[in-house]
């Protein structure tokens, strides 16, 4: 007990301000040379001392350190004693005050001021347990690791290296410093004495081998910083011994009557001394590279591979003689190929320093070689920051510099703002002397008139016309002046060319409309484009009068401008488009405070000519865009502007009816000219009333005429019968809009109820139309309505719509369902109708496939909204194996909405689905078949995938896995056999199916689940054992199974594939303890939950730890498709991601397998090809160089660069 306290008392440490006694050059250096070290050995050793060695302490085992001193310790103004930790933690202290204090108290017991540095990095790690001196004395680390596993506080997932908050903000660079200090100030005398270095290594070593990611994490950060370290001492060891051999030279040159031969004698010695201190150093550094490196650069955590590239890169950089070959590049090879973006940037950062030196440059030959970096990252390399870098001109050929100017259309921003001011200073940035006299002119005759057209020849040769604003977005800060130079874009498209000067070709004119487009986009919004930022931000006061001012300047250019510029281009639809866009962003009150209407009448005279000239969908949603943007109340133009949207809307209305009448006309047949008249004026209304409220003009009765006609002669063009849904469509919405913003009359509810009903009806008949086009028009529409006027309406206060409300009968559910099941779930080359039979062509393709996509994900938010019925979903959810890469996104997350509506209905659903595909495949090969065929196999691998779905957590899930088991059961056992009860039901195959879910059941309902079971066996059945009942067999063992040995815990789970199981200690809980006694003795009736199905509450769902246990793995492989690069997060319901329905899956990777026990190697697919790499290869030992004039060493180490000799190696 007194030993007890004096080592808690002495855990504890002043936070020193004041000057220490040492210097940092020669602290705690013995000058004589006397005393520098305690012993001396060739190896460093990972295994713990014994109790006899460490009672071997410095100075006796701890002396009184004099009056000044408490506990051995210093006290200094009355300042209480600080745990290091904390004085790391709050990194107030000068690093070096701490560092001498505790190498004072290792010189007074090293025992104790050990077990402190033990305790420190046990506490960095986020452990709450502590290190006694019984435990140091009597346990091996592996020993003590798991014990302070156990004490790990496994409610929360966060650790110092990890937590937030500005407490935590200097820790790593604290920690990281404490570490270089303590061996900076330890390098003459302590790190030889063969104890303190091998028991931080040996301890590291095995925290970084630990399960736990923070004393993984932890442990590799201090092991790779004190490797550093080491590199120093043994780079500043290699000068000292040059410098010594090069005074032993000199002296010994000497004349016999000059020479001293004490003092040859003296370096001689110190020359020697020199040389066991860096074999001692050699073999430090042997057991961190053997012991950690080697196995943490490859980890299951992206941060924990990270900070070990990013360490040999500076090993290499700071000691290139000993580090800078193919025995250590190659790590940097292998990783550059790494699935997290942060580990490959730390690849070419460190490479990116080596590159740059020319005198490392020439070792570098065959590693370039090897892993291609000429022309796959040298490009790279001039984008990252560096303080000088080397002119590009003598490392990037012409090739290598256009793969760096293609990256201005990258999605990651820093990386295509660093391409763009690439290519500014390789293809703007150079003004041709005769420039510098038309340096004030203006307009075509600017200087930026040839850096405008190379732009435009830049965009064109890329050819990803598409991505305009990626370009801008890239070049936008580096060159402002150019691209905000409206005025010279302008004066290129409307003047005529000067005298030599070649005009611009119609692609290049149309491309600079893009950029001018995107430029003014990019100046007005003052953000990045779709897919480069993560959100607007604010803007502060300079950019926001930027902002204004740029608005201002493009209103008063275009303003005049853009009347000129579309009556030039009205008859071409692409450039009228985007021209049409710019008074988006217009300041509309300059019309008036500039004088500028008549502009503003012109183009509204120029719309109105380009509505009647084009049909085109894109240029008609572009006019009535532009006239929603001028329409603005809050300016004096919208009266001008509104009188002329209505004369535009009456003639427009006015000739449809005029038009409709004659088409529709009994008796005779309506030729094509009409049809095309009618479909031209219904498009033009249809787009105008996509932005605009059109209610006045009563629209709703001619279109339903036209769609009635269309269903009782069935000889509608198709495009008119898609606009006219489309303009009903219209119609709905902005009469419900009309009534949800102002007080509505019951008429007028009423009356769009009415509307609303026949509208529907009408879809309904168009779904089982000939033509694919308008059966996809009618379900979209459908969808959409159905999902507006369902019970969500009512949300949001809004009762008084209750009479709004639509519930779809089963026929429409089922037509719905229907036309999935035809137009969805087909295979890619039976969809030839939606891409005119250009189906060869991959992007009709993907657009195929993009269109099928948007159809399941509006039926499948019907049911996740329940609009429909949830059993509908057993047809979406069975196709989830066979579509999985097309859509298993969309089916798993509607899965998971479903469960989160309702578990018991969604696992039934589930067996539903199985149940069908039984069937299904009954009806195929009949009731004689075979249980090894391909399709039984897909069905039970399909009932494996759901019951990964369920998650861990079982008690969550309780009552649904048990109802599910009760549906299966009953389903098993429906069909008696005609020829009698001595052969087996016709569904009893289907318990072998059943039999995947039962690893889901707790053990107690296993038991319930049994003894349901016998209800429906026979005593003949039991007695069986022919082929024929082995499902039903198989069944029961899996529901016998664990009975005894299942000390699974509730929130824990077991792969049903052979996972490893995740072990803990957990703490004590009385109440969690007495839950499941009461639930054990619940579940011994029969009728726990199999006569009722709802009466039951979920419980809670209990917090699941994040952290693991440090037992040491299975030394069993993981199967391929059950490698994963890290641990699956523990997500609480209620952060359930947003129902994404436009992601695609890319693989069928299980990412619905149960999290297992956290596997701390990356699994090894998606490297190089050639490489396969074993866990325990015989990596070459570190060999520091000779120094100049240092004897070679005896024995050369192989040349492990090559992968297939690791493999050798690997092997003995």
């Amino acid at each position: 007990m007194i030993l007890m306290k004096c080592v808690n008392a002495l855990s504890f440490y002043p936070c020193r301000e004041s000057e220490t006694h040492f210097s940092s050059d020669t602290d705690f250096e013995d000058i004589e040379g006397k005393n520098q070290k305690q012993g001396k050995g060739k190896t460093c050793k990972k295994g713990k001392k014994g109790p006899a060695e460490k009672g071997k302490s410095g100075n006796g085992g701890g002396k009184p350190g004099g009056p000044n001193r408490m506990n051995g310790h210093h006290q200094q103004n009355g300042v209480e004693n600080m745990m290091l930790f904390e004085v790391v933690k709050m990194g107030k202290s000068a690093m070096q005050s701490v560092v001498d204090d505790w190498i004072e108290s290792y010189k007074h017991d090293r025992d104790i001021a050990l077990l402190d540095l033990i305790n420190f990095f046990i506490q960095c790690s986020g452990c709450k347990g502590v290190v006694t001196a019984e435990m140091f004395r009597h346990m091996q680390n592996s020993e003590i690791i798991r014990k302070m596993t156990e004490e790990f506080d496994e409610d929360s997932g966060d650790y110092p290296l990890t937590m937030a908050g500005p407490q935590w903000k200097k820790f790593k660079s604290s920690f990281c410093e404490f570490i270089g200090v303590l061996v900076r100030q330890c390098q003459y005398s302590i790190i030889y004495d063969e104890y303190m270095m091998d028991t931080v290594i040996s301890l590291l070593t095995g925290l970084s081998d630990s399960q736990v990611r923070a004393f993984r994490h932890t442990s590799t950060l201090a092991a790779m910083k004190l490797m550093t370290a080491l590199v120093n001492v043994a780079l500043n060891l290699s000068i000292n011994m040059d410098n010594t051999q090069r005074q032993y030279e000199a002296e010994r040159n000497k004349i016999i009557g000059k020479r001293a031969n004490d003092r040859l004698e003296l370096l001689l010695q110190k020359r020697k001394e020199l040389q066991e201190n860096q074999d001692e150093i050699e073999n430090m550094m042997n057991a961190i590279f053997k012991g950690v490196f080697v196995h943490r650069y490859r980890d299951a955590i992206a941060e924990i591979r990270a900070i070990c590239i990013e360490e040999i890169g500076i090993w290499m950089k700071m000691y290139s003689d000993a580090f800078l070959n193919d025995s250590y590049l190659k790590y940097v090879g292998w990783t550059m190929h790494d699935k997290q973006g942060e580990v490959r940037l730390k690849c070419l950062t460190a490479l990116q320093g080596l590159y740059y030196n020319k005198e490392l440059n020439s070792k570098l030959e065959l590693f370039t070689s090897r892993f291609k970096v000429s022309h796959t990252l040298l490009t790279l390399f001039f984008l990252l920051p560096i303080p000088t870098p080397r002119s590009s001109e003598e490392v990037l050929t012409a090739e290598d510099c256009e793969n760096v100017y293609h990256l201005v259309y990258s999605a990651h921003r820093p990386v295509a703002v660093a391409a763009g001011e690439f290519l500014y200073k390789k293809l703007f940035s150079r003004r041709d002397p005769e420039d510098d006299g038309i340096l004030k002119r203006r307009g075509r005759q600017s200087p930026n008139a040839n850096l405008v057209k190379t732009l435009v020849f830049f965009f064109l040769e890329s050819e990803l016309h598409e991505h305009a604003a990626y370009l801008v977005d890239s070049m936008w800060d580096c060159a402002t002046d150019l691209l905000k130079d409206w005025e010279c874009m302008n004066s290129l498209l409307l003047e005529e060319p000067l005298n030599g000067e070649e005009p611009l070709t119609d692609r290049q004119e149309s491309a600079l409309i893009e950029i001018m487009l995107c430029t003014i986009r990019q100046a007005a919004e003052c953000h990045p484009p779709v897919g480069r930022g993560t959100g607007k931000r604010v803007l502060t006061a300079k950019e926001k009068k930027t902002q204004l001012d740029d608005r201002t300047k493009i209103t008063e250019l275009f303003a005049v401008a853009l009347p000129q510029l579309l009556a030039k281009y009205s008859v071409d639809a692409e450039k009228v488009t985007n021209l049409l866009q710019l008074p988006q962003y217009f300041d509309l009150e300059i019309y008036t405070t500039g004088r500028l209407e008549k502009h503003l009448d012109a183009l509204l005279r120029q719309i109105r000519d380009i509505v009647e000239k084009h049909t085109d969908i894109d240029v008609l949603e572009a006019c009535s865009k532009t006239y929603h943007a001028l329409c603005n109340e809050e300016f004096t133009i919208f009266n001008r502007v509104d009188i002329a949207r209505s004369q535009l809307i009456d003639e427009l209305a006015d000739k449809f009816n005029r038009l409709l009448e004659d088409f529709l006309q009994e008796g005779e047949e309506p030729d094509e000219d009409d049809a095309y008249q009618v479909l031209s004026t219904l498009k033009r209304i249809t787009a105008f009333h996509n932005a605009h409220d059109l209610s006045r003009w009563d629209l709703f009765g001619c279109n339903y005429k036209l769609l009635k006609t269309g269903i009782e002669n069935g000889d509608m063009p198709e495009q008119i019968v898609i606009h006219a849904l489309q303009c009903t469509h219209y119609v709905i919405l902005w009469q419900l809009a009309k009534i949800t913003e102002s007080s509505s009359t019951k008429e007028d509810l009423l009356r769009l109820k009415k509307q609303m009903r026949v509208f529907c009806q009408i879809c309904q008949h168009y779904l089982t139309n000939v033509n694919t086009a308008v059966k996809e028009q009618a379900f979209t529409i459908l969808c959409d309505v159905l999902m507006i006027f369902s019970h969500q309406i009512m949300t949001g206060g809004r009762d008084m719509l209750e009479p709004l409300v639509y519930t779809p009968d089963s026929s429409l559910q089922s037509e719905l369902l229907s036309f999935i099941l035809d137009h969805v779930f087909i295979d890619q080359d039976d969809d030839n109708n939606s891409a005119d039979g250009q189906q060869d062509d991959e992007a009709s393709k993907i657009e195929a496939l993009h269109k099928r996509r948007n159809l399941l994900a509006a039926f499948c938010k019907l049911i996740v909204y329940t609009v429909v019925e949830m059993n509908t979903a057993a047809d979406i959810f069975k196709q989830y194996m066979k579509y999985y890469n097309d859509y298993g996104d969309i089916i798993k997350e509607t899965m998971s909405k479903t469960r989160q509506i309702d578990k018991i209905q969604c696992a039934k659903t589930l067996i539903l689905s199985l149940q069908q595909l039984f069937n299904e495949m009954i009806q195929e090969n009949g009731y004689n078949f075979d249980r090894s065929s391909p399709t039984f196999s897909g069905i039970k691998e399909l009932a494996r995938r759901f019951a990964l779905t369920f998650g861990l957590d079982q008690l969550k899930t309780r009552e649904a896995i048990a109802m599910l088991h009760k549906d299966g059961i009953e389903f098993a056992f429906k069909e008696p056999n005609p020829q009698g009860e001595s052969h087996p039901p016709l569904n009893l195959a289907f318990l072998d199916i059943l039999s995947e879910f039962s690893s889901k059941l707790l053990r107690q309902d296993k038991r319930t689940v049994y003894v349901y079971l016998e209800k429906f066996m026979t005593f003949q059945m039991s007695l069986r054992r022919e082929d024929v009942w082995l499902p039903l067999m198989s069944y029961r063992n899996s529901l016998l199974a664990g009975g005894d040995d299942d000390t699974m815990s509730v929130i824990s789970g077991i792969s049903s594939r052979g996972s490893t199981v995740r072990n803990k200690k957990t703490k004590p809980a009385t109440g969690k303890r007495k839950y499941m006694h009461l639930t054990e003795e619940s579940s011994s009736s029969d009728s726990m939950w199999l006569n009722r199905e709802q009466t039951m509450h979920t419980p809670v769902m209990m917090q699941t730890p994040q952290l693991t246990s440090t037992i040491m793995r299975e030394p069993k492989r993981l199967r391929p498709e059950e490698s994963y690069m890290g641990v699956y997060p523990m997500q609480p319901e209620h952060h359930q991601a947003p129902l994404d329905y436009n992601r695609r899956g890319t693989s069928l990777m299980e990412d619905d397998e149960e999290p297992i026990v956290e596997d701390v190697m990356m699994s090894s697919e998606g490297r190089i090809e050639d490489l396969n790499e074993g866990m325990d290869f015989d990596t070459m030992d570190i060999d520091l160089p000779p120094s100049k004039n240092r004897r070679e060493r005896t024995e050369l180490k192989p040349d492990f660069f090559d992968p297939a000799s690791i493999m050798d190696e690997s092997v003995g």
